[in-house]
């Protein structure tokens, strides 16, 4: 059954807050359910379709997000919300959410969605460890994995779960393995092709196979990676041949046509190479590229190979 109701939801817990936010609307259809943002939408805008009568239903939810009038910022919105507050439509359920940890007490709207609606708080602190054990009920798992898995997942209650429901999707027995942890789970290295190429270009080799395959596991595609690491290769060759003519990272820049900072980045990391060798990685990754494209060569592995032999 749908209860008219005004809802504030405030915190730094967004994904809690979109929970709720769930919770609240399985008992709508999706047909009379509104959604607005305060940064782009009027108010008066969101008003009026409180007070508007769904053609397909006589309840309707209406979600609007960034109502930071709630917090310290000044709004003449709070106005219009106070209006409506005061003489709702019954058959509106109406939630506000703000992310911020806190909200503005003292405020007249504020007081006024308490004595008339809800204001829940999504602020507290999630216990990583009490989550796994909840969730793993129903497995064996050893403390020590527990604490394996929460230090290469993180304490992101969202991200946790979902890896969660990856271990249990794919077990077909109640124990858990240090095995199943590795092979499942995605590491929270926050993998991304700007941090490999780096780590390569420092010759990092085992932080750069470590992200490689965090990127494999993500489905990143090794041809976009060769591609740019072969660009970035290309430019430390020419910015340093350029610099030996005698042109300013200023005039670098403008001759290949590059912001200035990639120059720079690209002069300093260069210093590690000669250019010979820079050469010869440009040509390596042109011919794995073609290797790969006319399937003489394992795309996943060629890679991974460039990375380790580098």
């Amino acid at each position: 059954m749908v209860i008219c109701m005004i809802y504030l939801l405030y915190g730094t817990k967004e994904y809690l807050i979109q929970n709720e936010i769930k919770k609240i609307a399985k008992d709508f259809d999706n047909i009379n359910i509104s959604k607005f943002d305060l940064n782009n939408d009027l108010i008066g805008n969101i008003i009026n379709d409180c007070m508007t009568i769904s053609l397909f239903s006589e309840k309707k939810l209406v979600i609007c997000e960034n109502a930071n009038m709630f917090t310290g910022s000044t709004s003449k919105d709070s106005e219009i919300i106070e209006e409506y507050v005061n003489n709702p439509n019954p058959d509106t359920t109406l939630i506000f959410t703000v992310n911020a940890e806190k909200i503005d007490e003292r405020k007249k709207i504020t007081k006024l969605i308490k004595k008339n609606g809800i204001v829940k708080a999504f602020n507290e602190n999630e216990n990583a460890y009490q989550i796994v054990k909840n969730e793993l009920k129903e497995y064996r798992i050893d403390n020590s994995l527990i604490n394996l898995l929460t230090d290469r997942v993180g304490d992101n209650r969202q991200i946790l779960k979902n890896e969660l429901e990856k271990l249990k999707l794919y077990k077909d027995n109640n124990t858990i393995t240090k095995e199943d942890i590795l092979n499942v789970t995605t590491k929270k290295i926050d993998p991304n092709t700007f941090t490999l190429l780096d780590c390569i270009v420092q010759n990092d080799k085992n932080k750069a196979i470590e992200i490689y395959y965090e990127l494999i596991k993500i489905n990143e595609e090794p041809i976009k990676i060769i591609t740019m690491l072969a660009n970035q290769f290309r430019i430390m060759y020419q910015s340093k041949e350029l610099l030996k003519k005698g042109l300013s990272e200023k005039d670098i820049a403008a001759t290949l046509k590059i912001h200035p900072y990639r120059v720079k980045l690209a002069i300093q990391n260069g210093r590690k190479y000669n250019s010979d060798l820079l050469l010869k990685y440009i040509s390596d990754l042109a011919d794995m590229d073609i290797n790969i494209k006319t399937g003489q060569t394992d795309k996943n592995l060629a890679l991974e190979l460039f990375i380790l032999k580098k």
